[in-house]
């Protein structure tokens, strides 16, 4: 029974893994897809704040260069601080890695990987929790307000 087990925890985490695999280029063609659709919103957003603001040509200009102003500083603040969020990132993984020795040497194997097993669906759980809630963020901003 207990090999039973262990081999049904090894098949789930080897699927966790697979699942994990992205392909780079798979990657770089999703965030070209998201800069896209985030320019578009931008254009759509721009366009409805001239027709309920009246905004000449020339205030349309100067909110677009303001806009891009504003987005050039918090691309160069992502950037300063981009070396600290990596240490801390790197801090937060040794934490993680800590925990998980200690856990080992708490637990069973067979609890051990049913722990592992566990967490990992969990983490599954929020993905997709996040994910759904993205969509339905995107629907709303679809729907436009009854006034």
């Amino acid at each position: 029974m207990k090999k039973l087990v262990l081999a049904a925890a090894f098949i789930v985490t080897g699927s966790f893994a697979m699942a994990q695999q992205v392909n780079p280029q798979d990657k770089k063609i999703n965030r070209e897809e998201m800069h896209k659709k985030m320019e578009m919103k931008q254009q759509e957003r721009m366009a409805e704040m001239q027709k309920e603001l009246n905004l000449n040509e020339s205030q349309v200009a100067k909110i677009k260069n303001l806009q891009e102003k504003r987005k050039a500083d918090m691309k160069a603040e992502f950037e300063k601080n981009k070396g600290e969020r990596q240490a801390k990132m790197e801090q937060m993984k040794a934490k993680r890695q800590q925990m998980d020795n200690e856990m080992k040497n708490i637990m069973s194997p067979e609890q051990y990987d049913k722990w592992q097993a566990s967490r990992k669906a969990k983490m599954e759980q929020r993905k997709s929790a996040m994910k759904e809630r993205g969509m339905k963020h995107d629907r709303k901003m679809m729907v436009k307000p009854q006034s």
